[in-house]
Formats: C-alpha cells, sequence, structure tokens
C-alpha cells in the first residue's frame, strides 16, 4: 500500500478534493456551507490558499485519503501569525487513525513558517474532532451556542487554540520558501507514521 502527501496543484486537484468536501456540504453541519461550490470558484479559492500556506493532500495507492489546510484567522495586521486550521477525510478513510499524522504535518509546517497560534472553530457536536484537537495539544478557549442554521436546527460552535511558539514573533515565511531539506523530512516522517498505522489495522 503506497501512501503519499504532497502540496495541492490547484488546476489539477481542485475538482478531487471539492468530491471529498461536497458530502461533508451536502449531508454534515461539519461545515456550515450550505451549497457546494462550483468547480471555478472552488479551484480558486485553493489557489488563493495555496499561494502562502500548506494545502497538504494524503493519498493511498493513489486515491485521494483526505487533505488538510490552514488559513488566516483574521484580517487585522495584528493577526498575522494566527492560522485557522481545518482536515477533511474522504469516505472510507474516516476512523482509520490517518487524520492526526496530517493534522500534526500541517501544524509543523506551519510552525516553520513563523505562525504562533493555531485555532480550529468546530461544529460543537463534532465531538470526535474535538477529541483529536485536545489530543493534539489543544485547549478551547471559546464556546458560541446555537450560531449556525442548517438542516432546519441550530448548531453551537466550539474554538480551540494551541500555542506553538514564544516570544515576541518573527516574519511569516510563505510555505514555498522553507527549506525543501527540511519540508521533505517533515513530510517523509508523516508518510511512515500513516503506513505504519494502515499495516496494524489490516486484518
Amino acid at each position: 500500500m503506497s501512501v503519499r502527501i504532497r502540496f495541492a496543484d490547484p488546476e489539477r486537484d481542485a475538482a478531487r478534493i471539492l468530491a471529498v468536501y461536497a458530502p461533508y456540504i451536502e449531508r454534515t453541519a461539519v461545515t456550515f456551507e450550505t451549497e457546494v461550490p462550483g468547480a471555478e470558484a472552488f479551484a480558486a479559492r485553493v489557489a488563493g490558499i495555496a499561494e502562502a500556506f500548506p494545502y497538504l493532500l494524503l493519498e493511498i495507492d493513489g486515491e485521494l485519503a483526505g487533505y488538510a489546510y490552514a488559513h488566516r484567522q483574521a484580517e487585522r495586521a495584528a493577526y498575522q501569525w494566527n492560522a485557522e486550521l481545518s482536515i477533511y477525510l474522504a469516505e472510507g478513510f474516516v476512523h482509520r487513525g490517518l487524520g492526526a499524522p496530517l493534522y500534526a504535518l500541517l501544524m509543523r509546517l506551519l510552525q516553520m513558517q513563523g505562525y504562533v497560534n493555531l485555532y480550529a472553530c468546530i461544529t460543537a457536536s463534532n465531538a470526535g474532532s474535538i477529541a483529536l484537537h485536545e489530543c493534539m495539544g489543544f485547549a478551547q478557549v471559546g464556546r458560541f451556542p446555537d450560531t449556525g442554521y442548517k438542516f432546519g436546527r441550530w448548531h453551537g460552535v466550539v474554538w480551540l487554540c494551541r500555542r506553538v511558539s514564544a516570544g515576541a514573533p518573527g516574519a511569516i515565511r510563505p510555505v514555498h520558501a522553507l527549506e525543501r531539506e527540511a519540508v521533505c523530512a517533515a513530510i517523509a516522517q508523516a508518510e511512515r507514521e500513516i503506513s505504519a498505522r494502515l499495516s496494524s489495522k489490516k486484518p
């Protein structure tokens, strides 16, 4: 079984990413997006994020098993050292222990870029995601009850944060300006961990 993690190519990968994301829009309150974006609009969204942030794809035997990315948590200049993270796994790849290594890689790359505070905004009923974040060192810092209306009812959200650096912040580096060797080493470590998890779950 082959495991590969790579950066997304918006033109080549946007349709595959959207195919993973669309069921979350159509069937769940994991995202508060209510309509599946058009192909061109979604490709532009991916491209805009990937210019400066990691947009990671996890492929298993050539199939897109999931993806993880980050974007600015808020727009004011004083927030520039904050990033908000997201991860989505394809149907058939959930509950297999694959999310944590991919998410840890995303966090490591953001730390290498110079980000300080990593945030996640999670639907309050998504206990599994909240537990994953808390296991990875995130702490709840805010709760907004009944703040999003989807599928005929209100949903709350929980904000979690993990601080990955201390002291005065430095300049933020675009992800593609990071040292190639360090990035490749971090990716290889995540690939090995995912491979080991897949192997351990074989019958």
